[in-house]
């Protein structure tokens, strides 16, 4: 019986959420055979100073992004909606530093 060799594994993205964070950040990629061996992979390589309180891993196959030529089509139909800008709504003046 061979052993399965480290390149045969799935690649896997690396989400940590810091002591201090409120969302978790991508912080690097892994190969391990399952999500289990992936956590903990995770969190020996990535979270060695024990700055994190959370791991997420994805199999790197199954995350879906736009493409930057996309750009166009899929972001400037929010610059038609100026009710979603900040600066649409006015401020009262008690209100500082926001």
């Amino acid at each position: 019986m061979s052993k399965s060799k480290g390149r045969d594994w799935p690649l896997w993205e690396v989400f940590v959420r810091s002591q201090h964070g409120l969302a978790h950040k991508h912080v690097g990629s892994l190969h391990a055979p399952d999500a289990e061996m992936a956590v903990a992979n995770a969190r020996d390589v990535y979270t060695r100073r024990n700055e994190g309180t959370g791991i997420w891993v994805v199999r790197a196959s199954e995350i879906v992004s736009s493409s930057p030529s996309d750009k166009g089509p899929l972001f400037e139909p929010s610059n038609s909606k100026v009710y979603r800008h900040p600066t649409f709504f006015p401020m009262p003046e008690e209100v500082k530093n926001l």
